[in-house]
């Protein structure tokens, strides 16, 4: 079995479908980056795995527990949700930092949070021991994702690469089983991308399990274990990386690389 096994995602706000019933698989350490034009329900998709919509119809096994079926889970209270949202990490593109906490608090807020419900429930918990270790977690998380030195700043003194590497820390600091970009350089300058492409490759190397929806093409490729193109609502086409950029067998594929290769070459 998979380590994500998504099954008839199929989600419609009002009289639109949005999602017509999606079927991924993910193997645990694996990259899927997800691309098409924008419409086509690549970010929503996102937002049902990481429980921030519900879908209509279908099933999340993840790790083999089922943390999702439309049967049984039509509703679910928002305690319920937030543990399930524990699974997976999300970054979005428009950063969404605390504009009034540090870099070093933005990042270990929600964990240190968390800790306090555990050790409400639980009486063995040292709290000062687990404190500890989650400050030593984010310091390395700073060095990560090259931050160290703008640890006390603000996001307002930030860059947007910078912050954007700082909601990558804030996501991991969760050490979430899963990793979600939504469209992570859509935001930034060209000049600023890099920077955030290069902390994402990193990730790769340390066999992290990703989920990453992109419009830098090039990236995908050479980043990815498997990509998959959605076009209204359905996976168009999926597969490795460079039969879905070198040979295309969609002409709903085709159209979209030949537009992007076309506004690139303008």
């Amino acid at each position: 079995m998979a380590y994500l096994e998504i099954k008839n995602f199929c989600k419609k706000f009002g009289n639109t479908e949005v999602l017509k019933g999606i079927d991924i698989s993910i193997e645990k350490g694996e990259v899927l980056s997800i691309i098409g034009s924008s419409g086509s329900g690549k970010t929503t998709f996102l937002r049902c795995i990481n429980f921030l919509e519900t879908p209509d119809s279908g099933t999340m096994i993840l790790d083999g527990e089922t943390l999702f079926d439309a049967e049984r889970d039509k509703k679910v209270k928002e305690s319920a949700l937030r543990t399930k949202r524990l699974n997976f990490g999300l970054v979005f593109q428009s950063f969404n930092l605390f504009p009034q906490y540090s870099v070093f608090d933005n990042i270990t807020l929600a964990p240190l949070l968390q800790l306090k419900e555990r050790a409400k429930k639980d009486k063995t918990i040292d709290y000062s021991e687990e404190k500890q270790k989650i400050l030593d977690d984010a310091e390395k998380l700073l060095a990560k994702t090259g931050l160290t030195d703008k640890k006390a700043a603000y996001p307002c003194e930030l860059s947007g690469g910078q912050q954007q590497r700082v909601a990558i820390a804030r996501a991991l600091a969760l050490k979430p089983k899963i990793l979600c970009f939504d469209e992570p350089t859509s935001a930034l300058d060209p000049e600023l991308t890099g920077e955030v492409l290069k902390v994402i490759r990193s990730l790769k190397g340390e066999d992290r399990t990703m989920i990453i929806v992109t419009h830098e093409m090039g990236f995908a490729k050479n980043v990815s274990d498997k990509v998959v193109f959605m076009a209204n609502g359905v996976i168009e086409e999926e597969g490795d990386p460079k039969e879905v950029f070198d040979n295309p067998k969609s002409e709903k594929l085709k159209a979209f690389l030949t537009g992007i290769n076309n506004k690139e070459g303008e």
